[in-house]
């Protein structure tokens, strides 16, 4: 989501001057008047583009009354350029909000999204007669139920509506182009590895994937919509939808293009006849890809593991990144000395392998290892990946003849940077994210876990018809893994409608730190026509991608100005946080670079009586030290408020205190520099706002 600015304070001397604009206001009515200005639609009964339907919506006015809430509650679900939320009770802390009247609200607004771009001529619109939206799930308990909501909102915008029942997100999109098929649109109802309690749904039309800017824009004109309904109850289809068999043509489509490929000489038809391979679908959407493309081509598929689906997942997480998945699929190929193993996640936009010895290849591993592939067939080509990879995975794709270039994490971005390079007349044909998302030119730019295998697969085969006996795995030998590497979580404190603006104000402030050349051997890392600058790493060109979410890379030098490191800071799309991540070719360079990050010094406050107020430990010199008490405490009961966080870019800590006494709740800020402290807010109203810690 494109980060909008949010109401700032500066902390200064004077208290008076404070602002806290995530307080709530006293006076504050529940709710505003907001204009809305709806762009205009065609009337509904205009053929060409809306299907007949007695559950039109009811028009609105230009000024209507709405709940600030709600509208934040919707737009709150964005989740890049995807929609995700809680939709079923279990999760503790966390409250459902994907609810059946929010999915109606957000599917009806991409119908009218999806006619308004068709009449436009935004989208292919070749003799458009009504608008068709197809629909897939996963196995998610929640799916039946949401999946009503869904076909309600795209009746309510006057689309027709075909269900394609389990499915996975590629077979969605694939549904747009497929012949027999070639809907407008689609909607994969997924929240993809995570937990059973949450859903999500995912967006395309013929040109692929919505961006996160149109979904933004969706999740925009839903909140009014949700605002705005006085009954918040999903409707009863009127029309249902029309059921199809999409992932029979999606199977038989990636089948021939494995017999295709391979043109096996004397077994044609049954290609993989010979080879073993394991399947591990973690009960998610994957299981097709074992009896409906694997069997049918003559693999031995026996060990295949969780194929049946179980929206529960009562296995393991859906996840090729997950240990306890690759774990299971690394014991049933050992055991059936198979050739390769599969693992994918839940909608089979994602995949990971296990070769042959047992080793795991997912990651930079699985980036090295398609970049092998594709650079066979397109040699010099770039590859796209986001700018968590390793340094070795660079020099991995530019030995094999190949361009490397970084670019901001999150798979749509990585995946629309390629597409971008194409116009720009840049042959890039690989686009691949270290979760597993990986997408190629030559497959409508789509990141399809299940097609990615298919390459594998074919390459598998080549390399046993032109008689090497090694696995696939032998064509990564050469990479060199990252000696250290860490993830960092750090949480910002801060009411959710704030969360996300705040953390841009510190990973900008970290940017000018390193800019500011406060840290010696720290740099703003670059990657040829690539720089960091904008809140991420873009082209220098006259159309910059929009900022989704703020995020710099570093590199750190030794002496000799050799990269032996680096730091890589982003504002997380999925949770109120900041993820650091770490890597170096050098023993113990992550614990050095953390120790630097954190200014070589942790800080503890506690509660007490008489005791010390706190203590500090030196990373440095692995030692203690008591924390002074500010004057005031001297003798007296108080109580810090938990949990705290160290900004050492502003050599401050602000500590909220709690004397037990009638408003003398305080606001101090500790400097770390000289170890002394200053009362900000002598009475702090602690009626309105209670425990609070703040940092800038």
């Amino acid at each position: 989501m494109a980060c909008t600015s949010s109401p700032t304070f500066t902390l200064n001397r004077n208290a008076n001057k404070l602002h806290f604009p995530w307080l709530p206001e006293r006076n504050k009515p529940l709710q505003t008047i907001i204009n809305l200005n709806l762009p205009s639609f065609p009337p509904r009964s205009n053929a060409i583009f809306v299907r007949s339907s007695s559950s039109a919506p009811p028009s609105l006015s230009s000024d209507v009354l709405t709940n600030d809430e709600d509208i934040e509650r919707i737009k709150r679900l964005q989740n890049g350029s995807d929609i995700r939320g809680v939709a079923l009770e279990g999760e503790k802390g966390r409250t459902v909000d994907l609810t059946p009247p929010a999915v109606e609200a957000i599917a009806e607004s991409f119908g009218e999204w999806l006619i308004s771009k068709l009449r436009d001529g935004e989208e292919e619109n070749e003799g458009v007669d009504v608008v068709k939206v197809s629909l897939g799930r996963d196995p998610r308990v929640t799916g039946a139920v949401l999946s009503v909501a869904v076909f309600a909102g795209l009746a309510r915008a006057g689309c027709l509506s075909f269900d394609m029942g389990l499915a996975t997100t590629p077979a969605c999109f694939m549904s747009t182009v497929l012949p027999d098929f070639s809907y407008h649109g689609s909607i994969m109802m997924t929240a993809s590895h995570l937990p059973y309690t949450r859903n999500g749904l995912k967006f395309f039309t013929k040109r692929g994937g919505l961006t996160s800017l149109e979904v933004e824009e969706l999740c925009d004109r839903a909140a009014r919509k949700y605002a705005n309904r006085q009954a918040k109850v999903s409707l009863t289809l009127n029309n249902p939808p029309i059921k199809v068999n999409l992932m029979s043509a999606y199977a038989s489509h990636l089948r021939d293009i494995i017999k295709e490929r391979i043109n096996h000489p004397t077994h044609y038809d049954t290609p993989l006849q010979g080879f073993q391979i394991i399947v591990n679908a973690g009960n998610g959407s994957g299981g097709f890809f074992t009896y409906d493309v694997l069997d049918k081509l003559g693999a031995d598929t026996f060990g295949s593991l969780h194929l049946n689906p179980d929206g529960m997942f009562p296995n393991h997480i859906p996840n090729p990144e997950d240990k306890i998945a690759m774990a299971f699929t690394r014991a049933a190929v050992l055991e059936n000395s198979a050739d390769i193993g599969i693992v994918f996640d839940t909608d089979v936009d994602r995949s990971g392998l296990v070769d042959n010895k047992g080793n795991p290849i997912n990651g930079d591993k699985l980036i090295a290892l398609m970049s092998a592939i594709v650079l066979k067939e397109h040699p010099e080509t770039t590859i796209v990946t986001d700018a968590r990879t390793s340094i070795g995975l660079s020099r991995f794709i530019t030995n094999c003849g190949g361009k490397h270039c970084l670019y901001r994490v999150g798979y749509r971005n990585v995946i629309d940077k390629g597409v971008q390079l194409n116009k720009d007349g840049i042959e890039t044909h690989l686009m691949m994210e270290t979760s597993g998302h990986g997408a190629l030119k030559e497959n409508y730019f789509l990141d399809d876990g299940a097609y990615m295998v298919v390459k594998i697969i074919i390459e598998m085969v080549r390399m046993r018809l032109s008689g090497s006996s090694e696995g696939i795995g032998s064509l990564i030998k050469d990479l060199e893994d990252p000696v250290d590497s860490v993830e960092l979580r750090m949480d910002v404190l801060s009411e959710p409608r704030y969360a996300k603006a705040k953390a841009v104000e510190v990973i900008e402030t970290f940017r000018k730190y390193v800019e500011d050349d406060k840290i010696e051997g720290w740099v703003l890392d670059s990657c040829g026509d690539c720089w960091v600058g904008e809140g991420c790493l873009v082209d220098l060109n006259e159309n910059p991608t929009a900022i989704d979410a703020h995020m710099y890379r570093v590199k750190v030098l030794d002496k000799e100005e050799n990269e032996q490191g680096w730091v890589h800071l982003r504002q997380s799309v999925h949770n109120p946080n900041i993820a650091v991540n770490m890597q170096s070719s050098i023993p113990g360079g992550c614990r050095s670079m953390t120790k630097i990050f954190m200014d070589n010094k942790l800080y503890v406050f506690r509660s007490a009586k008489w005791a010390c107020f706190g203590k500090v430990f030196d990373l440095t010199n692995n030692t203690w030290d008591p924390l002074p008490k500010p004057i005031p405490f001297s003798g007296r009961n108080f109580k810090v408020s938990s949990p705290l966080v160290s900004d050492p870019l502003h050599n401050h800590i602000l500590v909220h205190v709690d004397l037990f006494l009638p408003f003398a709740s305080s606001i101090y800020a500790y400097y770390t520099a000289d170890a002394t402290w200053e009362c900000l807010i002598e009475n702090f109203d602690r009626v309105w706002v209670g425990p609070i810690v703040l940092y800038l």
